[in-house]
C-alpha cells in the first residue's frame, strides 16, 4: 500500500515535476511475469525514478547501509526503503553476493520484476563500469529475460554528494528483452556468466552511450580514494589564516 502511495501521491508527482522524465521503449518491459530490469546507476535518484514511471511494481536490491544509517536521517531513509518494499543486502563479507542472489531469486519466483544495477555501486564519474556476474546467475537460474535500461541525465541532476537534486530533464530508455535460455543449466560456468554479463552491459552501453571502463567501479573508487589520501599526506593543505 505504501509503495503505491509513494508512487502516485507522495513522491511520483514531485519526481515528474523536477525531472520531467521522458521514457523510451517502455513497451519492452513485460506486462506480467518475472523479469530482471538491469540498468546503469548514476544517481541516488535512480532508485525512485524508475519505479515512478513503470506501470508494474519493481523491487530493487538495496545496500544494507540504507537501512542502518544513524540519526533522524538514517531512520527516515530506512523507513522509506523498507516500506517501499526494497530488500536490504549486506555487501560485506565473502557471502554477500550469494545473499543478494538468494533475495533476488525469491522476488523472481513470485513472478515479479527485479531491479538490479550490475555495476554494484553508483558511478562516481558518469562512466559505465564492468558488470558483476550476479545478474547472470539470477537470469539463468530463474530462466527469465533481462531488460536493459539506461538512465540518462540523472548524473547531472544529482551527482554524488548532492542532496537536493537540480531541476533537470532525464530520459529513461529500455531496450528489447535479452533471452539467455540457450545457456540453461550453465549457471555454474564462469565463462558463460561473464559472457552473459558482458552482453547485458553492452546492451546498457548502447542505450546510454556512456564511456565504458572495463574495470569494477568499486575498485576504481578505492584506488582513487587511496591516491587522494596519499596526495593529501604529501601536500597537506595550508592552514587558514
Amino acid at each position: 500500500m505504501f509503495y503505491y502511495l509513494l508512487k502516485y501521491v507522495l513522491l511520483g508527482p514531485l519526481l515528474r515535476l523536477v525531472f520531467r522524465p521522458r521514457t523510451e521503449g517502455l513497451e519492452h518491459v513485460p506486462a506480467s511475469g518475472a523479469a530482471i530490469v538491469a540498468g546503469n546507476h548514476l544517481s541516488f535518484s535512480d532508485h525512485f525514478l524508475m519505479p515512478a514511471i513503470l506501470k508494474r511494481r519493481i523491487t530493487f536490491l538495496a545496500k544494507a547501509e540504507y537501512f542502518t544509517g544513524p540519526g533522524v536521517k538514517g531512520r527516515l531513509t530506512a523507513f522509506f526503503f523498507r516500506n517501499a518494499g526494497q530488500i536490504p543486502v549486506d555487501r560485506s563479507g565473502k557471502d554477500a553476493g550469494q545473499a543478494a542472489i538468494r533475495e533476488g531469486l525469491g522476488v523472481l519466483r513470485k513472478g515479479e520484476l527485479l531491479g538490479i544495477y550490475p555495476e554494484g555501486t553508483r558511478s562516481h564519474d558518469g562512466r559505465l563500469y564492468k558488470g558483476k556476474v550476479g545478474v547472470a546467475v539470477m537470469a539463468l537460474k530463474a530462466g527469465v529475460p533481462v531488460v536493459p535500461c539506461a538512465m540518462i541525465g540523472t548524473f547531472e541532476a544529482q551527482p554524488p554528494g548532492k542532496v537536493i537534486p537540480n531541476v533537470h530533464r532525464v530520459v529513461i530508455r529500455f531496450g528489447k528483452p535479452l533471452d539467455f535460455s540457450r545457456y540453461a543449466g550453465m549457471e555454474d560456468e564462469k565463462t558463460v556468466l561473464r559472457a552473459v554479463t558482458d552482453e547485458i552491459m553492452y546492451a546498457i552501453l548502447t542505450l546510454s552511450e556512456q564511456e565504458y571502463v572495463d574495470r569494477y567501479a568499486a575498485v576504481v573508487k578505492a584506488e582513487e580514494a587511496a591516491a587522494q589520501g596519499v596526495k593529501e599526506r604529501r601536500f597537506p593543505r595550508a592552514p587558514l589564516s
